[in-house]
């Protein structure tokens, strides 16, 4: 059974910095596609970004040039990196895979997540 773990959520400073790493367990590892999600309080939940089997990326424009995935497979990890952190970032934030598509991960069905980890940007 596929599992995905998230942690590295913390509080941080308007201005700050975090990486975000996400776990890949249970299943055969291989490049398919994964989607970084956030949901804040009383918002419904929000798409921060992708990656597919070549490592190319989207982003959301909300995130846009303040955000970077990547993947380590030897570790079967993928990151997301986040700077230039705002408050409007707090959000509880969480990976999703889909192991069954590898590319054109903006069509994914994301059915596998994990439990999420928080961020919080205090201003």
């Amino acid at each position: 059974q596929l599992r995905l773990e998230e942690s590295g959520g913390d509080s941080v400073q308007a201005g700050g910095s975090l990486r975000l790493s996400c776990v890949v367990s249970g299943y055969s590892y291989s490049r398919f596609c994964v989607g970084w999600f956030r949901q804040s309080q009383g918002k419904e939940r929000e798409g921060v970004g992708t990656i597919d089997s070549d490592d190319r990326t989207t982003y959301a424009d909300s995130v846009k040039g303040r955000a970077t995935i990547s993947r380590n497979n030897a570790q079967k990890t993928l990151y997301l990196e986040m700077n230039s952190l705002k408050p409007e970032d707090t959000a509880m934030y969480y990976c999703a895979a889909d192991p069954y598509r590898h590319y054109a991960c903006s069509g994914a069905d994301f059915g596998h997540w994990g439990q999420g980890t928080q961020v919080t940007v205090s201003s």
